[in-house]
């Protein structure tokens, strides 16, 4: 049997229906079970700041430092107003933190989870819900640097603020998603962790967090064929008071749905060999 006849029967085997249920039943007995990742969530961000005066609350005064910062330096050289350019920076930012970290964080939900694995029968879902937790938890600290920056200036966002909770639900299934895909790909390949973090880091600088769509001339392709462009605007655009486009949440929906096909593929099919794996 030749190597490709082999990997198609090993795959029409793991996709059986049987196995199908069994990765769905893990991702809802995961979600059933968020006492327990709710806890380990919180202890783990405790244990990142233990002994610290002020706690997770020095994640804010980062974040804002680096924002002010940023946003000083960049509206000068941009020559833009700060009471646009600011608040601007500092949703766009934010939510960027957001999305880096939902992804470069769910690369190793697996393996920075090993000895669980291999001593507690828990879902292995389990671990990836714990990722997008924690990050919600440093993103609930940070989206107070937003509000702050919005007093300041008088940005009234008004009821298109409520538009921000679902685009928050959205990347948060994105999240899970992801984290299972790249998780499960990075217990197998170490590798996948670095490469990750150097295409997230290309990416920062081709998607219009610290620039404006409008400073970029023929900027339609760079855009339009960008989905963390419109992961990130599909929250910053409400809470800066605008409506996201109807392309924005079509591209948002089609990555959530492409994301949940590949993770829920390869969960499927390899997600026993996990244990072995990490």
């Amino acid at each position: 049997m030749s190597g490709y006849n082999w990997l198609s029967a090993q795959w029409r085997k793991g996709l059986k229906a049987d196995n199908v249920r069994l990765a769905w039943r893990d991702i809802g007995n995961g979600w059933r079970g968020r006492e327990l990742w709710v806890t380990i969530g919180l202890h783990d961000l405790r244990q990142r700041y233990r002994r610290s005066m002020l706690g997770p609350f020095w994640i804010t005064i980062s974040m804002g430092i680096m924002v002010s910062a940023l946003g000083l330096l960049y509206g000068k050289i941009f020559g833009m107003d700060l009471e646009v350019y600011l608040p601007y920076l500092a949703c766009g930012f934010v939510t960027w933190a957001f999305i880096s970290g939902l992804i470069l964080d769910g690369c190793k939900s697996f393996i920075d989870s090993e000895r669980m694995i291999r001593q507690m029968a828990v879902p292995l879902s389990t671990f990836v819900y714990q990722v997008v937790w924690i990050n919600l938890l440093v993103f609930a600290h940070n989206i107070w640097i937003f509000v702050l920056i919005a007093i300041i200036f008088g940005v009234n966002p008004g009821w298109n603020a409520l538009l921000a909770l679902p685009a928050i639900a959205l990347l948060s299934l994105n999240g899970v998603a992801l984290g299972i895909f790249l998780s499960l790909l990075s217990a197998r390949f170490r590798d996948i962790p670095l490469i990750v973090a150097s295409v997230v880091q290309v990416m920062f600088f081709i998607t219009p967090v610290i620039w404006k769509p409008d400073m970029l001339p023929g900027r339609a392709l760079v855009l339009h064929l960008n989905p963390f462009y419109h992961l990130v605007e599909i929250f910053r655009g409400p809470l800066l008071g605008h409506v996201p486009t109807a392309e924005n949440w079509l591209a948002v929906v089609l990555v959530t749905l492409v994301s949940w096909v590949l993770a829920m593929t390869f969960y499927t099919v390899y997600r026993w060999r996990i244990a072995y794996w990490v």
